[in-house]
C-alpha cells in the first residue's frame, strides 16, 4: 500500500500515528492509503441537502452541493470542486490510467475524476469521491 507519510509538501503535515489518532480505521485506509469504499454504501451517495462537503481529514471545504449530480455510479459525483481545493495526479495503479483527486490542503485521497462520459454537466467531468473522505455542513 502507498505510504501515508506527510511527504508531498501539503500545508497540513501529520505522521501516520497522528492521522490514526484523528481518523477512523476506514477513513485512514481511504484518505491516507488510497483505498476505496464499496459502491452504493457511502453516506453521501444519494445525499442532496444544500451545503458544503469538506475533507474528513482536515476540514477544508472541497465541494458545494450545487456541484453534486446523480451519476448512478455508486459514489458521490461532483462536476467541479471549489477552486484550488482539489489537486490531480496521474494514477496508473491496477493496470489502468486514471486521474486521482486529492485534498490540496492535506493530500487526502478523495477518489478519481473522469472526463467525457456524457453526463451533460458544465465541465463534462465526474469527480467520483468516497463518502468516507468527506464531511458535510448544511446551509
Amino acid at each position: 500500500m502507498p505510504s501515508s507519510s506527510s511527504a508531498g509538501g501539503y500545508p497540513v503535515q501529520k505522521s501516520d500515528e497522528e492521522w490514526r489518532a484523528i481518523l477512523s480505521p476506514e477513513q485512514f485506509r481511504i484518505l491516507r492509503q488510497q483505498g476505496t469504499e464499496p459502491a452504493h454504501t457511502g453516506a453521501y451517495t444519494t445525499h442532496s441537502a444544500p451545503g458544503t462537503y469538506a475533507c474528513a481529514g482536515c476540514s477544508t471545504p472541497l465541494y458545494l452541493s450545487s456541484h453534486k449530480f446523480s451519476s448512478s455510479c455508486g459514489w458521490p459525483a461532483y462536476f467541479d470542486a471549489i477552486p484550488g481545493r482539489v489537486i490531480r495526479r496521474e494514477d496508473n495503479a491496477w493496470g489502468m490510467r486514471r486521474t486521482e483527486i486529492m485534498c490540496a490542503n492535506c493530500g487526502g485521497h478523495l477518489g478519481h475524476v473522469f472526463k467525457g462520459e456524457g453526463y451533460g454537466t458544465p465541465t463534462d467531468e465526474r469527480h467520483c469521491v468516497n463518502s468516507v473522505s468527506l464531511t458535510f455542513k448544511g446551509e
